[in-house]
């Protein structure tokens, strides 16, 4: 590890030492570094006019050094074209703009002590920061969140992406942090607030395409894709050239090592052809991590290669075949991708609850055969979720479950999803049942704007009430303001009685989550699970100190019969009234009930 990933005054001060980019050597010289394939000659154009020729090196590397330091606004020239740096760690305002150069060790920390939490703490919190108006707004709702008994939050993707307004999955700059939402030093200094409450930070990031507008790799470095292999984003990135592999493991070591964030989130990982790359990310990520220090890895990946998965290379993966064979339980919604879960869709929830994913190499309706056997998996390694990002914003109108689904079922499913051993995820304003929608929203310009708009409205022509057409342009604009308003979480009505009893509920399941569940969680074994009858299954986990946790969840509008014998102590019923139903050997509508057995 170079001498540049150590702080050279102070212990509390970091810098990852990326090979590519602007990288401070004092006060008044900075290092640059390009990869530019295509070009024959680059210069670094700084504002103010100053031009500096970059000595080419092997491999399609452009060098120069420089007198000038933090603060410095510059360029790269490659004929007529002036791009920013792809490496760029701050931007000057938008991606078409200038880069600046930063000082990664200007921001002094004030919790070196943190490790982290071990894994099977995890409860996360998955939030936008946009809507919350940027890292300080973060930082202003880390003491509920710890109250809460949230363990970590995870924000969705932060790289630079154009405009002021975006999920952040159009990202275009990987190194850069969203100016709109705070500096370099904001989101550090948020972070070590989260750390001062004992949450962990993890951060989305997209190492699967780059965004439609301000990427202008294409014309500097064509080698960057492949043209042989397509994504829906266009030509996949080619991970066969090392300068591509290395710009990605620095930056996700950027992230870890030089903002201390505790994880990494990868998103939609199926669309990365080299599976190869992933177990050397994560491979490289372990041995250079700190000794002692708890960093975690986590997946998204429709493939569900199980392989991958229990701590050796990533700890876990967002378990999509665990909600979409529940949300339609809750809602009876059968169009879509969720028409590959309601067939015999008790059957699949025993599965997925005894192995984790559903599909283990069989062909789904909708899609070709995907998944491996993962049944010897802990329940640890699947992230488990009744909303997120994806779930509630990628609906036509963004509504959440609290509009879709009846009370008590929600009540009977987010007790499954709080208190079985796998890892649970929450979505921003889930906890006091929000019903304010979470839309997709962006700021592209005008000409992508009208494609967006007409693209998305486009996605939901074959759902029923989306056939025709004056329905469809009900869809919200994605580029228009007030869809990005109406997607603001109103922290403010959680105080409402109604929602203060949705947050009394999460809070409870949390402390009993954290008090009798998850100090037995190492060692925890699958479950062994059956239906009970539609819509209704009892699960059984082996705990790590022999103790057995059993969850009965009925989500039908009928009671089922279950055994007389209860099956150890009762630790939560989602109904008062079904407790004396379960006396006469019930297991009452929309009811779930966790019951634990000491060893």
């Amino acid at each position: 590890m170079s001498d540049l990933s150590r702080p050279l005054d102070k212990p509390n001060r970091y810098a990852w030492p990326c090979t590519a980019g602007a990288t401070l050597l004092s006060d008044n010289r900075t290092r640059f570094c390009f990869w530019a394939p295509n070009a024959q000659d680059v210069n670094i154009v700084m504002d103010g006019g100053m031009i500096i020729p970059m000595q080419s090196l092997e491999g399609g590397w452009f060098s120069a050094e420089a007198a000038c330091g933090v603060g410095t606004r510059y360029r790269y020239q490659i004929g007529d074209l002036l791009v920013p740096d792809p490496a760029s760690r701050a931007q000057a305002g938008d991606v078409h703009e200038a880069s600046i150069v930063i000082d990664p060790r200007a921001y002094e920390w004030r919790h070196t002590e943190w490790k982290g939490r071990p894994w099977h703490e995890s409860v996360i919190y998955e939030v936008h920061v946009g809507t919350l108006g940027g890292f300080n707004g973060v930082a202003d709702i880390i003491p509920k969140l710890a109250g809460l008994g949230v363990t970590a939050i995870e924000l969705m993707p932060l790289s630079e992406f154009p405009g002021g307004r975006n999920w952040g999955y159009d990202g275009v700059l990987p190194y850069a942090v969203e100016a709109s939402y705070g500096t370099p030093e904001d989101l550090k200094a948020m972070i070590d607030v989260a750390h001062e409450h004992g949450l962990m930070v993890f951060l989305d990031v997209v190492y699967n395409h780059f965004g439609p507008d301000g990427n202008y790799l294409h014309a500097y470095a064509e080698k960057f894709f492949r043209e042989d292999i397509h994504t829906p984003w266009g030509a996949a990135i080619d991970f066969r050239q090392e300068a591509v592999r290395s710009y990605f493991k620095d930056n996700a070591l950027m992230w870890l090592m030089e903002y201390r964030f505790d994880g990494l989130r990868f998103d939609a990982v199926h669309a990365i052809g080299d599976k190869g790359f992933l177990i050397e990310m994560a491979d490289e990520i372990r041995s250079t991590v700190e000794p002692g220090r708890h960093v975690h890895l986590v997946l998204e990946n429709e493939d569900n290669t199980a392989s991958l998965l229990g701590g050796v290379h990533y700890d876990g993966q967002w378990a999509d075949d665990w909600h979409n064979v529940i949300h339609p339980m809750l809602t009876g919604e059968n169009e879509g991708y969720y028409q590959d879960f309601t067939e015999d869709a008790t059957n699949k929830l025993v599965r997925c609850l005894s192995e984790g994913f559903i599909y283990q190499g069989e062909a789904s309706r909708h899609g070709k055969a995907r998944g491996e056997p993962s049944g010897h998996l802990q329940p640890t390694a699947f992230v488990i979720f009744l909303q997120n990002h994806d779930q509630v914003g990628n609906r036509a109108l963004g509504e959440r479950l609290a509009v879709l689904a009846p009370e008590q079922a929600l009540r009977a499913a987010t007790t499954l999803l709080l208190l079985s051993p796998m890892i649970p995820l929450l979505f921003i304003g889930e906890e006091w049942a929000s019903r304010q929608p979470f839309l997709f929203f962006t700021s592209h310009n005008e000409e992508l704007a009208k494609l967006v708009r007409d693209g998305r409205r486009n996605e939901f022509k074959d759902f029923e009430f989306f056939t025709h057409e004056e329905n469809r342009e009900k869809i919200p604009d994605p580029n228009a303001l007030r869809t990005f308003e109406d997607s603001k979480p109103n922290f403010g009505e959680a105080d409402q009685p109604d929602h203060a009893l949705w947050i009394g509920l999460y809070k409870h399941l949390l402390e009993l989550r954290h008090k009798e569940i998850i100090p037995r969680l190492p060692g925890a074994k699958p479950a062994k699970a059956e239906a009970l009858g539609t819509h209704a299954v009892t699960a059984t986990w082996s705990l790590g100190d022999g103790a057995h946790l059993t969850i009965e969840i009925n989500l039908s509008e009928t009671a089922v019969p279950v055994a007389s014998k209860k099956p150890g102590r009762l630790l939560f019923s989602s109904a008062d009234s079904s407790v004396s139903v379960r006396d006469q050997g019930q297991l009452a509508a929309h009811t779930a009930m966790v019951w634990l057995e000491e060893a």
